[in-house]
């Protein structure tokens, strides 16, 4: 017996991603904030977060870039509920808007901790921005300030998120199926 390989459904295809990002731009745009920081919590914000960059140009901001490296995950699909700091931002914060860019906000926790973090090291306002939602799986209390999609109660992979290092190149955010349910892998490549 051998293993097939996993089939994959498409929660919210690229062309639906793209338009969803360039509305989210305009808003934060629109909230002006002043000497931008963009922190880009990795690895699984980094699609979203370089689109999101880019369009955040087109609507006439110029944000430095940064990266923070948090996890909370390791190899598994649960969170551990602790948030680890495993690269830190290298750029001051103080004084400045800082805008911090993740995947998916579900337990909030990294998100809290991100948060927490750059306003204690003197951020002027930190505003966040999520491509998924899960509003149901709230561990502690926080709402994005701009989010992409709000996302049903399934393990997503694609557009950045991964299982095991894969499925990150997707252009699509997607779930993986079981062998009974339709495979739309084919029709989004």
């Amino acid at each position: 017996m051998t293993n097939a390989p996993p089939r994959l459904r498409v929660l919210f295809d690229e062309a639906t991603i793209q338009r969803r990002v360039h509305e989210l731009a305009d808003a934060i745009a629109k909230a002006e904030p002043k000497d931008l920081l963009v922190v880009a919590v990795l690895k699984g914000s980094f699609m979203f977060a370089a689109d999101l960059i880019r369009a955040l140009h087109r609507a006439g901001l110029s944000p430095q870039v940064e990266f923070i490296h948090l996890s909370s995950y390791r190899a598994a699909t649960v969170s551990s509920g602790r948030v680890e700091i495993l690269r830190d931002v290298e750029s001051d914060v103080r004084g400045r808007d800082v805008l911090l860019i993740d995947d998916i906000l579900e337990s909030g926790r990294t998100l809290v901790f991100a948060k927490d973090l750059l306003m204690a090291r003197g951020a002027r306002r930190v505003l966040t921005a999520v491509l998924l939602e899960k509003p149901g799986k709230r561990a502690v209390t926080i709402d994005a300030d701009f989010v992409g999609f709000v996302c049903p109660d399934v393990f997503v992979v694609g557009y950045g998120m991964d299982v095991g290092h894969s499925y990150r190149q997707l252009p699509f955010v997607g779930v993986v199926t079981t062998d009974d349910e339709p495979d739309l892998f084919e029709a989004a490549s």
